[in-house]
C-alpha cells in the first residue's frame, strides 16, 4: 500500500522513536500520554500497558518490515541481528525464566523486566524474524499452505 519511500521513513521512525533492546514501546517518549514505567497500582499499570511499555514480540514484526523496506542484503541482515534480534536474546534469556523472555518491559532504562516471566510470543515472533527474515529459511510447506 506504501511506495518503497514510504516504507523506509517508518521504519526509521520506529528505529529511532520506539526500538529498545527489550522490544518496541508502545508510545514515544515524547508523547504526553507516555508512561516510562510498568508499576504501582492496578490503575497506574493499565495506564501504562500500552502507552509507553516495551513488548518483545513487536521486534519480530518490525524485523520484518525493516528488511522488507530496507533490502534482505547480508549487511542488512547483520544489522537487524546485532540490534534488534541479539540484544533481547543474549540480554534476556537467563534474567527470568531461563530460556524465555518477559511479557513486557519499562518503557525507560534500564527497562526493568514486568509481567509474567516465560511468554510465548515474547520468544517466538522475534525467533521466527531471526529463521524466516534473517537466515531467509521459510517453513517447508509454506507456499502449499498460502494456495489454500
Amino acid at each position: 500500500m506504501l511506495d518503497k519511500s514510504q516504507c523506509i521513513k517508518i521504519v526509521e521512525c520506529v528505529e529511532r522513536e520506539l526500538i529498545t533492546p527489550c522490544g518496541l514501546r508502545t508510545l514515544e517518549r515524547s508523547d504526553p500520554k507516555y508512561k516510562g514505567a510498568y508499576q504501582g497500582d492496578r490503575r497506574s499499570r493499565d495506564q501504562a500497558y500500552h502507552n509507553g511499555t516495551v513488548w518483545p514480540w513487536l521486534l519480530g514484526p518490525f524485523t520484518t518490515a525493516f528488511l522488507k523496506a530496507k533490502g534482505h542484503t547480508a549487511e542488512n541482515c547483520k544489522f537487524a541481528l546485532k540490534n534488534f534480534v541479539e540484544p533481547l536474546f543474549v540480554g534476556q534469556v537467563s534474567q527470568a525464566g531461563l530460556g524465555t523472555i518477559n511479557e513486557i518491559f519499562d518503557g525507560d532504562p534500564p527497562h526493568t523486566p514486568r509481567g509474567c516471566i516465560a511468554q510465548a510470543w515474547s520468544v517466538a515472533e522475534p525467533l521466527r524474524a531471526y529463521i524466516e527474515d534473517i537466515l531467509l529459511v521459510q517453513p517447508k510447506h509454506e507456499k502449499q499452505v498460502l494456495l489454500l
